[in-house]
């Protein structure tokens, strides 16, 4: 049996808050790199930053990779091509054309998405009473993604679509990292390794198909190492071992670290602000969301999941 050093007791609530806190960072260093940079170009230099520095893990990967069932395989390559890869330029893109909080914030709906993709592949079977806070979650991100919900402009449903894919994206990775968890052997570790692999490949093909440039400027690359390795790599590294040790209700408290720390920092350095209903909507969809998560640790949740479908993934 693998013995890794996040198994045990004791909560570990604080990691799984400092891991989120990490993710929130994201606009702070992928904003400025979004000006300069298509986002396939920042996307493929993240995933080559990551591969480089997960060589040493890649072949303990590549092993788990091969034992795993046919479908778990496929389930791995759209989680690396989809999840990783194309869902990340599709956020970046949305960064470019909305402002820096909208796109952060609107990933609180990837709990939603992953509930439904669950009841869809995975068999868990949706209650009535999820929709009493799926509806409200989704009518509070209508909210947040315009400034004024009554007066849409084409930019802004187009940065608001795009970062609904991803999120939507990211969800499915959730699903399918469950199935691929379930399915096989293979550890967190080893699936967050085999996702940077497999999507570095797909980002590569998105760069080349879109035409953007290859090559980076030497002022470029400290920032895509540091977009890469913090909210990239490090907050996944600490998510993953801290959500194993801490209660599930804590943790989902603890998650909302991410959304704050995005906003703090999108409007404090990036210059975002939020008008009244954005600050409703954002309201709204953190306690929808968070509501929800409490709700599933309960007696009766409102989804009822199978068990030992428990790996989740961002």
């Amino acid at each position: 049996m693998r013995r890794t050093w996040w198994r045990g007791s004791g909560d570990l609530s604080w990691l799984v808050a400092l891991g989120a806190a990490l993710w929130g960072t994201d606009a702070l260093l992928r904003a400025p790199l979004a000006d300069a940079l298509p986002a396939a170009s920042i996307v493929f230099w993240e995933h080559l930053i990551i591969v480089v520095v997960l060589v040493p893990w890649l072949p303990r990967a590549w092993r788990a990779f091969r034992t795993m069932p046919v479908r778990a395989r496929f389930a791995m390559a759209v989680i690396g091509a989809g999840s990783s890869a194309l869902a990340t330029v599709l956020f970046t893109e949305a960064l470019t054309l909305g402002d820096p909080i909208t796109p952060l914030v609107l990933q609180k709906i990837q709990p939603l998405v992953a509930a439904l993709g669950a009841a869809w592949l995975l068999g868990e079977r949706l209650r009535r009473g999820y929709w009493a806070y799926a509806v409200p979650a989704l009518v509070g991100a209508w909210l947040l993604a315009f400034a004024d919900p009554f007066a849409v402009h084409v930019q802004a449903v187009v940065a608001a679509l795009l970062a609904a894919a991803a999120a939507v994206l990211w969800a499915a990775g959730t699903v399918l990292g469950r199935f691929v968890g379930a399915a096989s052997d293979a550890t967190p570790w080893e699936i967050t390794v085999l996702r940077f692999a497999i999507g570095l490949p797909a980002a590569l093909l998105v760069l080349l198909v879109g035409g953007g440039p290859v090559a980076v400027t030497t002022a470029q690359l400290p920032p895509l190492v540091a977009l890469a390795l913090v909210p990239g790599l490090l907050g996944l590294a600490l998510y993953y071992p801290g959500l194993r040790r801490t209660p599930a209700a804590r943790a989902t408290l603890a998650e909302l670290a991410f959304p704050l720390t995005a906003t703090v920092l999108g409007v404090t350095l990036l210059g975002g602000t939020l008008t009244a209903t954005q600050m409703v909507g954002l309201v709204v969809v953190a306690a929808s969301v968070t509501a929800l998560g409490l709700r599933e640790r309960s007696r009766r949740p409102v989804v009822a999941a199978e068990a030992g479908l428990s790996l989740p993934g961002r």
